[in-house]
């Protein structure tokens, strides 16, 4: 099967040269993993190693995808076409090219796009969508991937990237089309004029609006904060926001610019310490009080605090919790903190930030992973409810604090949790100081995400064969805990000693979860967008040795159905 798709894309005279010289060069192993199967969407839109194939990033398939999404916008008549789709696009390789392709093929189809000129933050596109009220949205991104990722994510109009119940038929019409190679795009001068270029006024209104979310606006600025947006597309909007609300922040130069090579980063993902090693010599050398690092496309941010002489890496679980407790209490102290309050976490994200988000009178609703989910809530609790929105956040360093923007956003992150800083150093105190003060408030819970990498079809079968044995032959006990209960969110059931119950309130989706006693429970799903196979712990302990040892014990068992 594979084999024929292979040699249709070599025979075809108007492939793109530099994809038939990298065509031609491929090994067996190589030609069989570009042309196995469909690049499919997962958990963050469609995302993939860039080069020819149908398993890749590529021209042809950003043809395909909108032609497919162009046809689902026909479906919902002249409003949808006439109100339009945002596009933006990252500092990664071919990202313009995929934006304008995209734009091109929306056209021709009589669909009215506004491209961004330049680069800009994700959620910046979903400002965007919800600013312009276009009917859709699309980035070309791959987030925090290596440089030879590309991706393509679609938002619906309210900004949210699409739910499943949405995006399934959209994924239906992109199926549909059968020969991308075969896609023409070709625009009347009608056609051409149904593009429109956006830039600085989008820039200003998202600016400003950021702005609306600081608690504390008129305090003075004492905290020093080392800043880098890795290569990718927070620079001008986060210095702008830095110096506009008057911090004093450091830029990491040698990171500060656009490059999709990532040339002076070790990895461009905050989510790893390694990301940090530039960034901590700038904050050593200026004895900075915080480092604030976002991932390429702006939606992701992570941190390292001094604390007591060193910088102490915090988890998204850690940084949610701290930044709910803060939000919290600053409402609380204003006399702000609404009756109908309510935070939005996920499935796999640590229990903390809930329990705090508790203590303070806040509803807690937990979507599934991807923020997507949280976006979904948001518009079911607040829009259609009138719930008053607080806070949203996942384990994976994303968070929005008002939902302006349905999607996580870096900067929003960056400018809080500046602000928090800012208010506990006024009374002697660094974000590690007020995680402590959790933790002895109510535990200590301590968090572990490991992932598995499994590349090509050898690893999308083991990673298959893990979930099945999973399933086949469930944990009774993890670590000397009882598996009190289970979920499995792919078969909708939840599972106890002596019942079985359905969780329709969550969506289809491969992912396990096993509640062990004293609160704790482990996690294990497929990634939707990386070769990967993730393991989520949340243990608690009366200190950190006793949480760690338990956390070790769950893994030990764990363990024994990788092997």
């Amino acid at each position: 099967m594979w084999q024929e798709e292979y040699r249709k894309w070599l025979a075809f005279p108007d492939l793109d040269p530099d994809l038939k010289a990298e065509l031609e060069a491929m090994n067996e192993e190589e030609r069989k993993d570009a042309f196995y199967r469909n690049l499919e969407f997962g958990t963050a839109g469609m995302r993939g190693i860039m080069g020819p194939g149908i398993n890749r990033m590529n021209i042809y398939q950003i043809r395909k995808i909108n032609t497919g999404y162009a046809r689902y916008i026909e479906d919902q008549g002249e409003e949808a076409r006439e109100r339009g789709v945002a596009i933006a696009y990252d500092n990664r390789h071919n990202s313009p090219k995929f934006a304008l392709e995209s734009a091109k093929i929306l056209a021709s189809h009589d669909i009215n796009v506004y491209l961004f000129t330049s680069l800009r933050p994700t959620p910046e596109l979903s400002f965007t969508v919800r600013t312009l009220n276009c009917f859709g949205g699309i980035v070309c991104t791959a987030s925090h991937n290596p440089k030879e990722y590309n991706g393509y994510k679609l938002y619906d109009e309210k900004g949210c990237q699409l739910v499943p119940a949405l995006i399934d038929p959209v994924i239906a019409k992109i199926s549909a089309v059968k020969d991308e190679l075969a896609i023409k795009v070709e625009l009347s001068e009608e056609q051409e004029k149904r593009i429109k270029y956006i830039d600085q006024e989008l820039d200003d209104k998202y600016v400003e609006t950021i702005k609306t979310i600081q608690f504390h606006p008129e305090a003075a600025k004492d905290v020093k904060i080392v800043f880098t947006p890795q290569h990718g597309t927070s620079k001008v909007n986060m210095c702008r926001l830095f110096e506009e609300t008057g911090y004093d922040y450091i830029l990491v130069k040698e990171q500060a610019d656009p490059d999709p090579d990532f040339s002076n980063t070790l990895i461009p993902n905050p989510e790893d310490p390694r990301a940090y090693v530039l960034a901590l010599e700038y904050a050593r050398r200026h004895q900075a009080d915080i480092v604030l690092s976002t991932d390429p496309d702006a939606d992701r941010m992570g941190v390292q605090v001094l604390h007591e002489g060193d910088y102490v890496f915090l988890s998204g679980n850690q940084t949610g919790a701290l930044l709910i407790e803060y939000i919290c209490r600053s409402l609380k102290d204003s006399d702000k903190l609404p009756d109908n309050g309510i935070m939005i976490s996920t499935v796999v994200t640590n229990d903390l930030g809930n329990v705090v988000a508790a203590d303070y009178g806040v509803k807690v609703v937990l979507g599934f992973t991807g923020f997507k989910f949280i976006g979904e809530k948001i518009a079911e609790y607040c829009d259609e409810q009138g719930m008053e929105f607080i806070f949203g956040y996942e384990e994976s360093f994303g968070s929005i604090v008002k939902d302006f923007v349905r999607d996580k956003d870096s900067l929003q992150a960056c400018l809080i949790l500046s602000e928090a800083a800012n208010y506990y150093k006024a009374q002697g105190q660094t974000l590690v100081d007020v995680v402590n003060e959790l933790y002895e408030r109510y535990g200590y819970y301590y968090d572990l995400q490991e992932n598995i990498t499994l590349p090509g079809v050898d690893g999308t079968a083991r990673i298959k064969a893990i979930m099945s044995g999973l399933r086949e032959n469930p944990p009774r006990e993890l670590g000397g805990l009882q598996v009190i209960m289970s979920e499995d969110y792919k078969t909708q059931k939840r599972r106890t000693a002596d019942r079985e119950e359905d969780i329709s309130d969550f969506v289809v989706s491969d992912v396990l979860k096993y509640f062990l006693e004293a609160g704790n429970w482990v996690a294990v799903r497929p990634s939707g967008t990386e070769p990967k196979c993730k393991f989520y712990y949340c243990v608690i302990g009366k200190d950190q040795a006793e949480a760690k040892q338990t956390t070790a014990a769950i893994k030990t068992d764990l363990d024994k159905y990788i092997d």
